[in-house]
């Protein structure tokens, strides 16, 4: 039998040292749990005919393979403890595969359709001709597969981490019972961990509308492998997921109508940011329908039928494709949680400390599963964490104060920090400006002025509390936000600091100047 151990250097600090020798004894835990079991084995004791060979035993099991695992997998092997990864289905999770990358890349490819079509520059002539989606997506298709392979699957090779493809579920505080589906007979393999990490995800979540069960619809996922474009797609939910996909299918040439429960879209962003985006999908022929209580869905010969209620009055629409982005549910329900001890909240998501400590101290979850805030980079940074707090107790926890937030319609959503109702709800008494992007060189150049900065101050101390951006590169833009919330700037400090001319990021120190000036009425790079 083999044993993995996690190596002791006898340096360091006294805490260090002693993380490192409770570390050895949880290892010592898993070795006597394995040896007892073989004993048991071979007197008859256990019947472990289905079960595949002996256990495999590890430092660190994680459940999943996307950017939390990968993160978490990558840190500990840099620590020198032995990793196995548990993957159910594909390698790379939500981002690569169904998420961030194809739909970023289609997004692209439908905005540079658009602009070939509605560019604005005088004596400047373009057109797009018709969407050949075969090819686009055969494209799409390259890119993921090249970028699961360069970016997962030659990773887990060259740092030496064991994956295994199948599905785990909790078979007690430390092991894990993997089942391999695709084997006849459902063989399996059993993994013993000093430490496990959850980190499997959220999938879309499907409202309880009548009739909707019944009927074909589309998700993040599905959309993505669409082979033909929609006459006229309904979309249900305008927040990030549903804006995004309505205006790459309009950009694709669909008709779209939004439909959003509550009373605007972008319904966690700005006041301004949503009326100024609801202009700008009308302008592009999208129709927005918001405060819509959708009360039954049935389909006819092929097409959707949707029946809503607004103020009171019943209205109806009819399409030949539904696309439902109403959130993301985490991925727990057959990890058989409750027999080890785990506790999941009202949506399913795991209940983690700050140190992302499960409720059985031998078990630790990172990424969507809990429920945060579900982006790629807020899931990598968890993996990091995780494998710190687990391994060597380090008691690591995440500022989420400066995490920035990016919705990539056209012009792009971009905020970082408190909105005004939030930096209100906090107890600040909140000193606010807007500018809109007339004010702007950078958008005059561009003859697109179409969006705003809006910088949430705190009237005490003049603290920059949020930056919110709707801006043609606004997601690049927004990274200066980010380090001047890091850095508490003042808002006096964000007016005063260079920002190149003719470039979008000067937004925001025109934004701060606003706060004691009219900025229509500075020259160009005045100050």
């Amino acid at each position: 039998m083999s044993f993995a151990i996690w190596p002791i250097r006898i340096n360091g600090s006294v805490d260090e040292l002693s993380s490192r020798l409770e570390g050895f004894y949880a290892r010592c835990v898993v070795f006597l749990d394995v040896f007892e079991r073989d004993v048991d084995e071979q007197e008859g004791g256990l019947g472990m005919d289905s079960i595949d060979q002996k256990p495999i035993v590890c430092d660190l099991a994680i459940i999943g393979s996307g950017s939390a695992a990968f993160g978490a997998a990558i840190r500990a092997v840099d620590l020198k403890a032995t990793v196995v990864l548990i993957e159910e289905s594909t390698i790379g999770g939500t981002c690569v595969n169904v998420g961030c990358v194809p739909s970023k890349a289609l997004l692209a490819a439908a905005e540079a359709r658009r602009r070939a079509m509605d560019q604005p520059f005088p004596g400047i002539h373009t057109g797009a001709g018709p969407v050949v989606m075969d090819l686009l997506m055969e494209g799409k298709r390259v890119l993921v597969d090249d970028l699961r392979r360069d970016k997962y699957e030659d990773l887990a090779t060259a740092y030496g981490f064991m994956v295994i493809h199948g599905r785990a579920q909790f078979a007690g505080s430390g092991r894990l019972m993997v089942t391999f589906e695709d084997q006849a007979g459902g063989r399996q393999r059993e993994v013993v961990a000093a430490k496990i990490v959850i980190a499997t995800g959220a999938s879309p979540m499907v409202p309880p509308i009548p009739g909707l069960d019944a009927v074909s619809y589309l998700t993040s996922t599905t959309a993505m492998e669409l082979q033909t474009i929609p006459e006229h797609l309904l979309v249900i939910g305008a927040n990030a997921v549903g804006l995004e996909q309505a205006q790459l299918f309009a950009n694709l040439g669909a008709s779209v109508t939004i439909l959003e429960a509550l009373d605007r879209i972008a319904p966690f962003e700005e006041p301004e940011i949503s009326v100024a985006l609801t202009q700008i999908l009308g302008d592009q022929g999208i129709k927005v329908v918001t405060a819509a209580t959708i009360t039954q869905i049935s389909s006819h010969q092929g097409r959707i039928n949707l029946t809503y209620e607004q103020d009171a009055t019943k209205c109806d629409f009819e399409g030949d494709a539904l696309f439902v982005a109403t959130g993301r549910r985490p991925n727990t329900q057959r990890l058989g949680l409750a027999d080890a001890g785990v506790e999941v909240g009202l949506m399913g998501e795991v209940i983690v400390d700050a140190q992302l400590q499960t409720t059985n101290p031998r078990i630790y979850a990172a990424g969507d599963v809990t429920g945060v805030p579900q982006f790629v980079y807020v899931a990598g940074l968890h993996g990091t964490i995780v494998v710190d707090n687990a391994l060597l107790d380090a008691g690591r926890s995440i500022d989420y104060r400066t995490m920035p937030r990016v919705t990539f319609t056209t012009p792009q959503i971009a905020s970082v920090g408190l909105t005004d109702e939030g930096a209100i709800a906090a107890g600040y008494r909140c000193d606010c400006r807007v500018v809109e992007l007339s004010s702007v060189p950078r958008a005059l150049v561009n003859r697109d002025t179409r969006g705003l900065v809006k910088i949430v101050a705190d009237q005490a101390t003049n603290k920059v509390l949020g930056i919110h951006l709707l801006a043609d590169g606004a997601a690049d833009v927004i990274l200066a936000g980010v380090y001047a919330l890091e850095a508490n700037f003042t808002v006096e400090q964000l007016a005063t600091i260079w920002a190149p001319y003719l470039t979008m990021g000067e937004a925001i120190r025109l934004g701060a100047q606003s706060f004691t000036r009219d900025v229509a009425m500075l020259s160009c790079c005045a100050s």
